[in-house]
């Protein structure tokens, strides 16, 4: 699947100009809100539109209206339809804890709950199962999802399975792949569960089960 490149028209141009023009900014048109709130709009009248009708049914003219912004406010984030799905789709996964470096428990548990949270969250859940079920159809789309979302996640969660190794909390034998794919394969499939329950408790019982089997005796 190639990239949908929408034609910015003069509009996206001008409001790109403006914003590479320093002191301009300061005197753009009222009306063309630049906050967080703004760009959180944006992303859940993306996800509110996929959800509705799938990729086909998203694109700028519909995202701006529903948002309530300018298309070139949207432009001026996100140059194309792509670019825009990814952002959107890489919100339904909340940023990792910066880990502290000195528990390798601490810092896998602190992970682990972020993504139990994402998955226990109802609306979150439904529209990443959407985005699974028809990701296939956009194989080019879905590359780069997991290529920008999904690998930076899970490398994190390796390199804190090596800081463990190196300092010794881990055992010298400890298969970083397998360790990292047990917390979140385990998770995705508790999640299928009928009576799931994806809370702190479960998140302390899954990483405490794995650590049992790798942390280095003395």
């Amino acid at each position: 699947m190639q990239p949908v490149i929408l034609d910015q028209g003069p509009g996206a141009r001008s409001e790109s100009s403006d914003a590479e023009a320093g002191p301009a900014v300061e005197t753009r048109r009222p009306g063309r809100p630049r906050s967080e709130q703004a760009e959180q709009a944006i992303i859940e009248a993306t996800l509110d539109l996929f959800a509705e009708q799938g990729f086909e049914g998203v694109c700028v003219e519909a995202v701006a209206a529903r948002a309530g912004v300018g298309k070139a406010t949207i432009y001026r984030r996100w140059p194309n339809k792509e670019e825009l799905l990814l952002a959107a789709f890489g919100s339904l996964k909340s940023p990792f804890p910066e880990p502290a470096g000195e528990s390798v428990r601490d810092d896998l548990l602190a992970m682990v709950k972020v993504m139990c949270a994402d998955k226990a969250d109802p609306r979150k859940a439904r529209r990443y199962a959407l985005l699974h079920g028809d990701g296939g159809k956009y194989p080019r789309l879905m590359a780069r999802y997991k290529e920008t979302v999904v690998q930076p996640r899970r490398e994190a969660m390796r390199a804190v399975i090596r800081r463990g190794i190196q300092t010794g909390e881990l055992r010298a034998d400890t298969d970083v792949e397998i360790a990292m794919l047990t917390l979140t394969g385990v998770i995705m499939a508790h999640e299928r569960s009928p009576d799931a329950t994806l809370d702190d408790e479960f998140a302390t019982r899954l990483v405490d089960g794995l650590l049992l089997g790798l942390t280095a005796r003395g």
